[in-house]
């Protein structure tokens, strides 16, 4: 046979195993295997062999295939594409993120490998980088000119010009579901949940089987705070595809979401089975077993997330969040080497800057201490922008409209239920003594910090205007019907993470202090508990914490102290509006005559008391908070004055704080007068 017969045949040959792959790979690897033996290690050959390797459940024999191809073959894309199926099959998420990377980088137009590439992304937590190789993955996939310039726009971060040929195209064709997509990304990018919502179901009802859709619609519904409805959706995900990783870790997520930690657990348990080198499903499963009380196994999460990337700081920040975690003179010096790389990224140098802070404080190297909590604080500040004058804007237009007369006009509305204790103040006051004392009693379930209420406010903020400032003015034009049908909403969204029969449960959002009215209003029968600390130690406690969400007020500490203010300033007139009504624990006297202030707690709660309420330290129920595991101890009392150690340099907070530190503890209301909804 001549030359150009033999490449011909080749060439054929290579083209049926090609096509053999995706129906029969066993017969595909044996045409594979006879072109080797005959041309010897022809690199398609090879990369037919190890696709078929992967295609028949053999993903170790396909690295072993495929790596020496990929290695000799850099800049082959196709290559690296099959190596990173491969490694992901093979549970390497990191190397395999890291191939697909390579390959669309050598040759962005292969949608299947954009699309690996945004499942492995999106396991990893990275839902930004995820959404952005999905939006490329409909760029190469579609061959409609108009959706590729909006695909593309889109994968440019051109939102105007994506949103406006994305309008056009629908206007045309109103059932374009890869549009609808799109258009759905680009109001999740924009923070217009509602819209994303919307149009995600919209999608899902015209292609049920729209897998991507349905996943982001689940992740737009976990977070609008939608659980039940997020679970539902991968669940459906899961029936079709139960090996799905990507699917399973949101799983476990939303199950965290709901307070159901130990099959989360064993979800995690199955993942780290077969991802057992990805740092961050450790970190969530140490995040898991934390809550659930088992803090060594969480330490343990922890170490295995930091060895696997030692430059993670989320990993090192989450063991000095444990609160009774001690770091080595070892820990100490690789989280210093840590922050003098000049390529660590701002999040993690952020983290590491309070993960050494506390390491320092412990150590009782106070100064240097403060040094690396106000450097950690300043980085988190540039990215967390807030108002002070906002807030205070916010505080006096519901001190204006939450009157005497305006709940005496309105009495009788909101749903009548008693079922809500509310446990409300700053973070890091105490509120989560005070939950798992009273989750400790018989008749009393405690929960998390439940964002329903926050979640009607942004909604009720909405109907405000777009340029509302406060959403207490939509509150006003609300009947009595409308009223009792937001409480009875609030009840039943937050069903999903009442696990028991008691006929009470805590929503422990400190938050929600700032939507005492509101809760007045729609819930009446609640119990609303203030648990109030010390200004000093209550805001320099927040301000050596690192939060993950929001309290962007904690970040400066003449934020803090403005913040403090504008608290107490509400929770006075509220003093002043609905005497009594609001129950007042002052952590000092929680700490120091435990017996009396329990008592007196559960008066207020119409509970009778339970000796077990003495003993909270051995409820094992789950917490998520900062406090978690100092909550599961008895009571000490030498955190109380710890603040002291720092006050050479927090003079700005005192000069913040003004009267109201010379105030405490404020004499309007004591525990004694308070009296039930």
């Amino acid at each position: 046979m001549s030359e150009a017969g033999q490449v011909a045949s080749l060439d054929v040959a290579l083209a049926h195993a090609t096509r053999l792959l995706a129906s029969e790979p066993e017969l595909a690897a044996e045409q594979a295997r006879e072109i080797i033996a005959v041309v010897g290690e022809h690199p398609m050959a090879l990369l037919v062999l190890g696709a078929s390797h992967t295609a028949r459940g053999a993903p170790e024999q396909a690295v072993a295939v495929l790596a020496p191809v990929a290695a000799a073959q850099p800049q082959w894309a196709m290559a690296q594409w099959e190596l990173g199926r491969a490694l992901s099959a093979l549970g390497r998420s990191d190397a395999a993120t890291a191939a697909l990377r390579r390959a669309v980088s050598l040759k962005p137009d292969l949608p299947g490998a954009w699309l690996m590439l945004a499942d492995q992304l999106a396991l990893a937590g990275d839902a930004t980088a995820a959404s952005a190789a999905y939006s490329s993955h409909v760029r190469y996939s579609t061959r409609d000119p108009d959706l590729l310039a909006a695909a593309t726009a889109l994968c440019e971060d051109r939102i105007p010009d994506a949103e406006l040929l994305l309008r056009a195209h629908l206007k045309k064709s109103p059932t374009d579901v890869a549009a609808i997509r799109m258009l759905a990304e680009l109001a999740a990018r924009l923070g217009r949940d509602d819209d994303a919502e919307a149009l995600l179901a919209r999608c899902i009802a015209l292609a049920p089987d729209f897998d991507a859709a349905r996943h982001h619609h689940a992740l737009v519904l976990n977070r609008a705070n939608r659980a039940a409805e997020a679970l539902a959706e991968v669940e459906c995900l899961l029936r079709k595809d139960p090996r799905n990783p990507a699917y399973r870790n949101l799983k476990a997520v939303i199950l965290c979401r709901t307070g159901d930690y130990l099959p989360a657990i064993d979800i995690y348990d199955a993942l780290l089975a077969q991802y057992p080198d990805h740092a961050r499903i450790w970190l969530s499963y140490g995040h898991a077993l934390k809550t659930a009380g088992r803090q060594e196994q969480a330490i343990a999460a922890y170490r295995r997330s930091s060895a696997l990337e030692p430059g993670f700081g989320d990993a090192w920040w989450s063991l000095a969040n444990l609160k009774t975690f001690r770091f080595s003179a070892d820990d100490v010096r690789a989280m210093r080497a840590q922050l003098e790389r000049a390529d660590l990224g701002d999040e993690h140098r952020q983290h590491f800057a309070f993960a050494l802070a506390k390491a320092l404080e412990d150590a009782e190297e106070f100064e240097e201490s403060f040094v690396h909590y106000q450097r950690g604080n300043s980085l988190r500040r540039m990215t967390s922008p807030y108002s002070a004058d906002d807030t205070s804007v916010r505080t006096q237009r519901a001190k204006e409209l939450y009157t005497a007369d305006f709940y005496a006009q309105r009495a009788g509305a909101g749903a009548s239920a008693p079922d809500p204790i509310f446990i409300v103040g700053l973070p890091r006051a105490g509120s989560t003594l005070i939950e798992q004392i009273l989750s400790s009693h018989s008749q009393v379930e405690g929960t998390m910090e439940l964002p329903e209420l926050m979640t009607m406010t942004r909604a009720l903020r909405r109907q405000s205007g777009a340029d509302a400032r406060t959403y207490h003015d939509a509150v006003a034009m609300l009947d009595a019907e409308q009223l009792r049908e937001l409480g009875e909403r609030y009840l039943e969204r937050t069903r999903i993470h009442r696990k028991t029969s008691a006929p009470f449960f805590i929503d422990k959002m400190p938050n929600n202090f700032a939507h005492v009215g509101l809760i007045r209003l729609i819930l009446p029968n609640a119990r609303i508990i203030d648990a109030r600390r010390h200004p000093m130690a209550c805001c320099f406690s927040a301000f050596k914490q690192y939060f993950a969400l929001g309290q962007t007020f904690t970040y400066d500490l003449v934020d803090l102290g403005r913040y403090y203010q504008d608290y107490v300033a509400l929770m006075t007139h509220f003093d002043e509006v609905q005497p009594g009504r609001i129950h007042r624990v002052r952590y000092e006297q929680m700490v120091t005559d435990t017996g009396t202030q329990v008592r007196r707690l559960l008066d207020y709660c119409g509970l009778p008391f339970e000796e077990q309420c003495l003993r909270f330290f051995e409820n094992e129920r789950p917490v998520r908070t900062a406090s978690s595991e100092q909550v599961r101890r008895p009571i000490f009392r030498e955190g109380i004055d710890h603040w002291r150690h720092y006050e050479p340099w927090l003079g700005p907070l005192k000069q913040a704080l003004g009267p109201v530190l010379d105030a405490y503890p404020e004499t309007l209301q004591t525990p004694a007068c308070s009296t039930r909804p």
